[in-house]
């Protein structure tokens, strides 16, 4: 630190680097995480994911409703003070609804998309660093089962559960949904298998599980990690359209689909209450997610990161 002026008035200079010295890069960890704070819309999905967490978790235990008997004597009443946003034809409060169709359309999203994610990953990850007649067959798989509408293939499996509940249709929602996962992790090892360090790691006789495991699924986790909010949009979306079908969850379950389902009947008597509180939860809730899976793919790909 050097001193200039006297003792009242010094002021204290930082060092400057001697010739030949630079400064340390920044961590990329922090580059990633600035650049994603940078972007407006990842900060607001971010915010209404958590706001959306708190209000269908917490929510219940701050607003109590009965969500399990019904009671016709309350049915159709406008949104008032008893009631904020009205009840639905069998009396149940619909604030309450809402708050418990969030916690199976998040549970599922995430529980689905986790599942989607594990299969996809193992998949694609041996499939690209095995390479030959192994990751031939598992692509002529993945395509067969891309041209057969994933709609299609869950409606068939999820008319032959009785009772579905948020587990089994995570299970059926995940185990057709990682198709994408795979493909997209292929690629990436792909690229990867022929770096140094996996070549140097083949010359020191490392097995294949451990360059899958140690080597190559962690530096795929930025596509990986990506992938994952655009799954949970996707979970959502059809569990929407499961429920909306009439193949959602079963009572007292429900989710939004079913939510949606029940108001269209009544929505040209008036009810208006029954069908845009929901469907605006639900639109808002997709859009955070794509917004945080477009800013999470800007930060993971360098050429995409802002400067």
């Amino acid at each position: 630190m050097v001193l200039i002026g006297d003792s009242s008035d010094a002021l204290l200079i930082p060092p400057t680097p001697e010739g030949g010295q630079i400064q340390g890069p920044r961590a990329g960890w922090r580059l990633a995480l600035s650049s994603f704070v940078e972007n407006k819309l990842a900060v607001v999905g971010v915010v209404i994911i958590v706001f959306f967490v708190a209000f269908c978790f917490l929510g219940p235990y701050l607003y109590h409703s009965d969500q399990v008997d019904t009671n016709v004597l309350n049915a159709f009443q406008a949104p008032g003070a008893g009631h904020p946003l009205g009840t639905d034809a069998n009396g149940f409060d619909e604030l309450g609804r809402i708050m418990k169709g969030g916690q199976a359309a998040l549970e599922i999203g995430f529980f689905a998309s986790l599942i989607a994610t594990v299969i996809g990953t193992l998949v694609g990850a041996v499939a690209g660093l095995v390479g030959g007649i192994l990751d031939g067959f598992l692509m002529r798989v993945v395509d067969v089962l891309l041209s057969i509408p994933l709609l299609f293939i869950i409606l068939i499996v999820s008319a032959h559960f009785n009772g579905a509940s948020v587990i089994s249709l995570s299970l059926i929602i995940g185990a057709f949904s990682w198709l994408v996962s795979a493909r997209l992790v292929r690629g990436e090892v792909l690229t990867l298998r022929v770096r140094d360090f996996v070549l140097a790691s083949r010359t020191m006789g490392a097995s294949q599980n451990r360059l899958i495991y140690k080597h190559l699924i962690p530096n795929a986790l930025g596509v990986v990690i990506v992938n994952i909010t655009f799954q949970v949009a996707d979970s959502i979306n059809l569990l929407a359209l499961l429920g909306f079908l009439g193949f959602g969850l079963n009572y007292p379950q429900v989710d939004w689909g079913d939510m949606l389902s029940d108001a269209l009947n009544y929505l040209q008597d008036g009810y208006w209450w029954l069908v845009y509180p929901v469907g605006i939860c639900l639109v808002l809730v997709v859009m955070a997610f794509n917004f945080i899976g477009d800013a999470l793919r800007d930060t993971v790909d360098v050429r995409l990161r802002r400067r």
